[in-house]
């Protein structure tokens, strides 16, 4: 989750409540579907004939179902069997922030591709992201203004801290309404409009990362309305930044060392030393001064070793390219946004409006030396902790429940970016079964020959407490 990518009616208080709003509102107008590349500004592939796109219109507020009204944008494709047809599945790849509506492609290219068989495949903009109804806070002057390097490093990290409050204060005053409303919870909801307006009884849902939030947020309001569920990657049942820090830095401090020791393996290819000790420390003063480009390679997925050692070794003897530059997001919204696939403010206030952690400099502060000294090898302050700096609004914690609708949970036993604790942590809460993959890559089921018990689930509805290989650990390469 690079940062450059991650409610009105609390859960807490019935979830009566969270349905309600929805069986009150009267029924949507018949969705008016086109290919999405003659509608949609910037659609990719340019040639394709078999995407189509709709706008469904929901509150911002779902208190005030009469209130104000934004578009989310919606993606379709068919079921490529007409005759089997059995119904939906909704598509989310995570983030928060992070656009939905080329999943149906995305998911079709995949190896759990035969979903599509019998089902049509939804995609979809949450709210605050490329297509759908966003929220503007353009970047000023000193947004991005960094610390005076003379300052000891707490005083650079309080700069930090203090600059980004304004920010995010700043953008919160922009749109307050809208802002508040940015919520797993209302992206849930949302989803029910959705579910509505394709005039089907049930869906399914294919959620990844802060995807199996929603998915359990969906559940929870609307476990009768549920098909089918699939969770990859899950999330914790409760939300903290700090404590999602925690627990990704620990899981991240193993496979470091891991990888030392798989670089060790192959001396002769890499030159770092012999053994696991010998390779960490040479890593570690490479980090010293290369900082967190080194960090990233570290906690890489076991099957980017080979590339991630290949860059290390570059790195270190000054042959790495340079980094290209980054994308930068358009104006405007609906068909004529230009989208780049995330919303890094879409992301913190989702995260920002539910994270129960504190969010006072000083207790960060120690949180992050705490962790520093814990995991020596990633020796990383944390990303999340700092994000919810200034953050005005109250807290609207996630209160998820269980249900009786068919849930497949799917944990991956090494990953540091999900950990597989959180899935533990999440069944315990919702209930399902738990499907283990053997490696730490995120997201990974959809392509893995293991995608076939995705499809079997969607077809079927019977989950599964198995397990299934990952990917192999790639050989080394060259340099």
């Amino acid at each position: 989750m690079p940062r450059n990518r991650v409610a009105i009616v609390l859960l807490a208080t019935t979830m009566a409540a969270l349905a309600a709003p929805a069986l009150a509102s009267a029924s949507p107008a018949p969705l008016e579907w086109k290919l999405c590349k003659d509608v949609a500004g910037g659609w990719e592939p340019a040639d394709d004939q078999r995407t189509e796109c709709a706008m469904v219109t929901v509150p911002v507020d779902y208190a005030k179902p009469d209130g104000r009204k934004i578009d989310i944008a919606v993606s379709r494709r068919k079921a490529t069997d007409p005759a089997r047809r059995r119904g939906v599945v909704l598509l989310n790849p995570g983030g928060p922030g992070q656009s939905g509506i080329h999943e149906p492609r995305w998911l079709t290219d995949s190896k759990a591709a035969g979903i599509g068989a019998d089902h049509d495949l939804i995609g979809f903009d949450p709210r605050g992201v490329d297509y759908s109804a966003d929220v503007a806070c353009p970047s000023l002057p000193g947004d991005d203004a960094e610390p005076p390097s003379s300052l000891p490093d707490k005083e650079k990290a309080r700069f930090v801290f203090e600059r980004d409050a304004k920010v995010n204060q700043r953008c919160v005053a922009g749109d307050p309404e809208f802002v508040r409303n940015l919520t797993t919870e209302n992206v849930a909801r949302d989803m029910d409009r959705i579910r509505e307006a394709l005039g089907e009884a049930k869906i399914g849902f294919y959620g990844v990362s802060w995807g199996t939030a929603l998915g359990a947020a969906y559940r929870t309001g609307f476990d009768s309305r549920v098909d089918r569920m699939l969770l990859d990657s899950v999330m914790a049942p409760t939300l903290d930044v700090g404590a999602m820090d925690d627990a990704m830095i620990a899981a991240g401090e193993i496979t470091a060392r891991e990888f030392a020791g798989w670089i060790a393996r192959y001396d002769a290819v890499y030159h770092f030393g012999r053994t696991q000790p010998a390779v960490l420390d040479a890593l570690l003063k490479l980090r010293d001064v290369h900082g967190e480009t080194v960090t990233n390679y570290l906690a890489g997925p076991r099957r980017d070793w080979a590339n991630s050692a290949k860059a290390l070794a570059a790195l270190r003897d000054g042959t790495a390219p340079a980094a290209g530059p980054a994308a930068e997001r358009g104006a405007g919204f609906g068909w004529d946004a230009k989208p780049n696939g995330a919303n890094t403010f879409q992301q913190t206030a989702i995260l920002c409006n539910a994270s129960e952690g504190p969010r006072d400099f000083e207790t960060i502060w120690q949180r992050r030396l705490d962790r520093i000294r814990a995991y020596p090898a990633v020796a990383s302050p944390g990303f999340w902790d700092g994000r919810c700096a200034g953050w005005p609004l109250p807290v609207q914690p996630w209160n998820f429940a269980g249900g009786t609708s068919p849930l497949q949970l799917v944990g991956h036993v090494y990953e540091p970016v999900t950990p597989i604790g959180w899935a533990l942590a999440m069944r315990e809460r919702i209930g399902g079964a738990l499907l283990t993959v053997e490696d730490d890559h995120h997201g990974s089921l959809s392509s893995l020959p293991c995608a076939s018990k995705a499809v079997e689930f969607f077809s079927t509805g019977t989950a599964g407490n198995g397990s299934c290989a990952g990917a192999p650990i790639p050989p080394p390469s060259g340099r």
